[in-house]
């Protein structure tokens, strides 16, 4: 038993180190330009989700329906909160990532699609708990000031949307103050089954990655391949979880009493009884480009970034 402990230990050990923090820093880093740059396709895909009485037309249309109605600046509505949502979640995610592959497999270096999946899906869960208030707040920023086509949200006067919010921490603390602390975690339930969404997209894209890097019999993929790589792996979770993110979108927006109330199963047999089976898919187009987007790049960055800094580091 007392044999146990040194290896108990350095098996914890593993959760902190200058490796894991160089992944977290690099993902980090990388989600923050990628978002940047594809923003405004967020923005639509948020719109179409939330606002039902918006059309599900191409994106061009709806980006020029946006730019017409709120100028150019409504595309980047709540940029700051997302940024700041987005670079604390990947940092968490990617550290949780790679620290507990690191518990899990100890000194084994090689890891199979089933250990991927299990560990990107428990690094899924820790990032939600830990980062789903800054994901309601940065929903209600962006939503702010929009012109929603949606009825009954605009007669409410309690409304969200009719709240002024200066900023994520006043955002936080006025849906504390007016709806209570448990709204913070809104959507939580589809956000933690959503975590299958990184679980697919990470073993997805390890798998491609270990593949190629054994046909090309090379240390390190080109920065397009790594992106070719993001984008395929992204794709791929987002079609099959995109009608649990429509639910997710919906209650983090906080508009419908109804919908808040209702289990995500009956949210989604909701939405399929008053709208159709297609609204579950509604603004998907403008998700899937913004996301395989966003995810490609973000991942041929975080690899460059990284592989740089170990080697500055003296660790490869």
């Amino acid at each position: 038993m007392d044999a146990a402990k040194p290896e108990l230990a350095q098996g914890w050990s593993s959760l902190f180190t200058y490796s894991n923090l160089v992944h977290a820093v690099s993902g980090a880093a990388g989600s923050v330009v990628a978002i940047s740059v594809f923003y405004p396709l967020d923005t639509v895909r948020t719109r179409l989700q939330v606002d039902d009485q918006r059309q599900s037309k191409n994106t061009l249309q709806a980006l020029k329906d946006i730019i017409r109605e709120e100028g150019v600046e409504g595309l980047y509505l709540g940029w700051f909160p997302v940024v700041t949502a987005l670079c604390c979640s990947n940092f968490v995610y990617f550290y949780s990532f790679n620290g507990i592959k690191s518990l899990v497999l100890g000194t084994q270096k090689k890891a199979g699609p089933l250990v991927d999946l299990s560990v990107a899906f428990i690094s899924g869960c820790v990032n939600v708990l830990l980062t789903t208030p800054l994901w309601v707040a940065n929903t209600r920023l962006k939503l702010q000031g929009a012109k929603l086509h949606t009825e009954h949200y605009n007669k409410k006067t309690d409304a969200p949307s009719k709240r002024h919010y200066a900023g994520i921490l006043d955002c936080l603390f006025k849906i504390i103050h007016s709806e209570g602390a448990a709204k913070l975690w809104g959507g939580t339930v589809p956000s933690l089954l959503l975590a299958t969404n990184p679980a697919i997209q990470f073993m997805v894209y390890e798998a491609l990655k270990r593949y190629f890097k054994r046909v090309l019999k090379v240390a390190e993929l080109s920065g397009l391949l790594y992106f070719i790589l993001g984008a395929v792996a992204k794709a791929t979770a987002t079609v099959i979880t995109y009608p649990l993110q429509v639910v997710q979108s919906r209650l983090r927006a906080g508009y419908a009493k109804l919908e808040s109330s209702q289990t995500l199963i009956q949210n989604l047999v909701h939405l399929v009884q008053t709208k159709g089976v297609a609204f579950l898919y509604k603004g998907m187009e403008a998700k899937l480009l913004q996301t395989v987007l966003t995810a490609a790049l973000m991942f041929a960055i975080y690899e460059k970034m990284a592989n740089f800094i170990f080697k500055m580091m003296g660790l490869r």
